[in-house]
């Protein structure tokens, strides 16, 4: 995929990974899109690996496989500030 596929998969799954765990987060859309860019490559891999799904571009399963990978992201990036 292109750097701009990624970057627009990246800006929806993060913003979709924001909007399930709402809360109070440092950065604006920058972070936005690279909390997704990093959550799309995660949730590809694991997806992949687990027979679940992967990410191929912009369509329905790219996206949930990428929104789950920035959900897990954002998640984990919380529990490391909270302590």
């Amino acid at each position: 995929m292109g750097i701009l596929i990624w970057l627009l998969l990246g800006l929806i799954a993060g913003i979709l990974a924001k909007f399930i765990m709402p809360g109070r987060d440092a950065g604006g859309i920058i972070v936005t899109i690279a909390l997704g860019v990093i959550g799309a490559v995660i949730g590809g891999y694991l997806g992949t690996r687990f027979g679940i799904g992967s990410v191929t571009g912009i369509n329905l399963e790219s996206i949930l496989v990428a929104t789950a990978g920035a959900f897990l992201v954002l998640f984990i990036l919380r529990l490391v500030r909270r302590r």
